[in-house]
């Protein structure tokens, strides 16, 4: 059984004294295709190295919106022609450490954060429309801005995913506009109540796999790096709570990535 990790940065330098041995293992568990979703501005660098140094992996151009600061749309532009570049991302908002974010970016209030993130937010939407490629979204702590912003371009663009999805009910109306919902090891954990019961009303044909790698690592493995290899353990518990067999769901996922992500993630 094949499976895609379709958000795990393996750019981290967490993996650089073992990074090959890591990606065998994940190739030996059954995960065949990657996506690294740029962060940082060297991030993409080093995403889009790793992209064509190793089989399966692919990468995504954009900024997190914590460093929406850094927002340079030639800089990512660049990166967006290349074969190995299959979405925008990962791009939203983050209202989570709004002191921290406020002392990084040099700002005054929460409201000129905001106003910021939302810029870059949109310029990246843009930039997703212009090159026809799928979002990669991150949202935290900001999901009626998100909703509001997504809505206004979701007819024109060409779907997405909500990465690491946080379990809000209204988020759920944008399946219907293509957009797919990432889950994670978060599925794992004994206070994931709120994922586990919103879980069953998510379309099957809008569920991703990820990792979030090396952050959010699954039960029972908790307290260590995340890494690919532990996929089979987020299907597992998704297997449990749907009450679908793990082989039906993964067909379905693989398909949902395909579609999502191009026939470069065709799993046979």
């Amino acid at each position: 059984m094949q499976l895609c990790d379709t958000h795990c940065h393996l750019d981290d330098a967490r993996y650089n004294e073992d990074f090959e041995v890591m990606l065998k293992r994940s190739y030996e568990a059954g995960i065949t295709r990657f996506i690294i979703p740029a962060a940082y501005p060297s991030d993409l660098k080093r995403a889009q190295s790793l992209s064509h140094q190793y089989e399966g992996v692919y990468f995504a151009a954009g900024i997190h919106p914590n460093y929406a600061h850094l927002y340079d749309k030639d800089f990512i532009q660049s990166f967006v022609g290349d074969e190995k570049c299959v979405a925008i991302g990962e791009c939203g908002l983050d209202y989570y450490r709004v002191e921290e974010s406020l002392e990084e970016m040099g700002l005054e209030s929460f409201e000129a954060l905001k106003d910021l993130q939302k810029k870059v937010f949109i310029e990246q939407i843009k930039l997703a429309l212009e090159v026809r490629k799928p979002l990669i979204v991150h949202i935290r702590d900001a999901s009626l801005d998100s909703l509001e912003i997504l809505l206004t371009y979701a007819k024109e663009l060409k779907g997405g995913v909500l990465h690491c999805f946080n379990a809000d009910f209204q988020l759920l109306s944008l399946a219907k506009y293509g957009f797919y919902y990432g889950i994670g090891g978060v599925l794992t954990f004994k206070n994931a109540r709120k994922l586990v019961e919103v879980l069953p009303k998510i379309p099957l044909q809008s569920l991703l796999l990820e990792t979030d790698s090396p952050y959010l690592t699954p039960h029972p493995h908790r307290g260590e790096r995340n890494e690919p290899s532990y996929i089979p353990l987020v299907l597992e518990r998704m297997s449990e709570i749907l009450a679908i067999p793990k082989e039906t769901l993964a067909k379905q996922i693989n398909h949902n990535t395909q579609n999502l992500f191009g026939e470069h993630f065709r799993i046979l």
